[in-house]
């Protein structure tokens, strides 16, 4: 159990760790935006979008440390495989937007989507492997409260941020005309032309 504890608590900061880089990254590609002509919207969700992930992982570690959560391994390895998972995809989706990726949402108006990689099939495996991660981490080692809520506050966070984030797109990016047939987070789901929820 101890060993199980503080290999989870590890995995945590390694997390953790990634997002400081991925801060520093969305920070130079920010600067890039703006220097050409970059927009952003979405600033108040943002605000809330930075604290909801910080308590996510500190919660995901205060849970198991006094609740005494078990490690079930028939539950936990499969977690922590989509946990790595989703991990990979967001690095994944860096690497393909390229100067575009941000954890703030600013675009270039006139620049067109990427619509490359996974884009060729969902319009936001980003926030799929978000959606993936905030259940997954913390159930690797049974913090089931901590899953539920972060999942449905995240849930909330998420709807508003994508009508923002696609409406911003839509109006100066031409986002419609390149993904009005792929579903949000799941390939040949959406099932009108418009980018009205699925």
């Amino acid at each position: 159990m101890v060993i199980s504890v503080i290999a989870y608590i590890i995995f945590l900061m390694i997390v953790s760790a990634t997002r400081l880089l991925e801060m520093q990254i969305s920070k130079r590609n920010a600067a890039w935006a703006f220097d050409n002509g970059g927009l952003e919207v979405g600033k108040t969700h943002f605000k809330f979008m930075v604290v909801l992930h910080t308590a996510f992982i500190c919660s995901c570690g205060i849970e198991v440390l006094f609740t005494h959560r078990p490690f079930i391994p028939a539950l936990g390895y499969p977690m922590l495989a989509l946990a790595i998972g989703a991990q990979i995809i967001r690095f994944y989706t860096i690497s393909v937007l390229g100067k575009f990726w941000n954890v703030r949402v600013i675009f270039v108006p006139e620049r067109p989507v990427i619509t490359r990689g996974l884009y060729k099939y969902i319009r936001h495996p980003n926030y799929l492997a978000v959606i993936v991660e905030i259940f997954a981490l913390p159930m690797i080692h049974t913090a089931w409260i901590t899953a539920i809520f972060f999942s449905i506050l995240n849930a909330w966070i998420l709807t508003v941020r994508i009508r923002s984030e696609e409406q911003a797109l839509s109006e100066h990016c031409h986002y419609q005309d390149s993904f009005k047939s792929k579903g949000r987070f799941l390939p040949l789901i959406a099932r009108s032309k418009n980018l009205e929820p699925e």
